[in-house]
């Protein structure tokens, strides 16, 4: 299917948006024409308007962070994984990238062809190789944790 530009495009696209919107901005097209205002001058005083306000909001904001500066920036607070859990979603990356190695390379018929079956192929790689993790798993887990023990257990030793 071949689509043509044609000058009513821009009519039907007027005519598919807001009614109220269309003839508010009809309107203002119309007296922009009708006062034979030039285009330049029109414009240059647009952006006028927008860079004062701009500069207004601009006001508020630096007020705002010299408020902010006296009662010190909002604190954030960002939850840290539990321990094995770094380790368990590591290895569930790794199973993924064995399970979608072993998966058939001409499944067309289940996943789809093209990118899409692509992508199918590798959620459900992703999906097996997370619920696998969530069990026993292979062990890389635990060997990672084994090895590298909690920095919070030799804190709490030396305090």
């Amino acid at each position: 299917m071949i689509v043509t530009a044609t000058p009513d495009l821009v009519l039907d696209v007027l005519e598919a948006a807001d009614p109220v919107t269309q003839r508010a901005a009809t309107a203002k097209l119309d007296a922009l024409k009708s006062s034979g205002a030039d285009f330049a001058a029109t414009m240059d005083a647009e952006v006028g308007k927008a860079a004062a306000a701009s500069a207004e909001q601009s006001a508020a904001k630096a007020s705002e962070a010299q408020s902010d500066a006296l009662n010190g920036p909002p604190v954030r607070v960002i939850k840290a994984p539990a321990s094995g859990e770094v380790y368990r979603k590591f290895e569930a990356f790794i199973l993924q990238t064995f399970v979608e190695t072993m998966l058939p390379k001409d499944s067309e018929e289940v996943f789809g062809k093209g990118t899409a079956g692509g992508v199918w192929k590798s959620m459900l790689a992703e999906q097996l190789g997370s619920q696998l993790a969530k069990g026993k798993g292979i062990g890389i887990a635990e060997r990672l944790a084994a090895a590298h023990p909690p920095a919070s257990n030799a804190a709490d030793k030396a305090g």
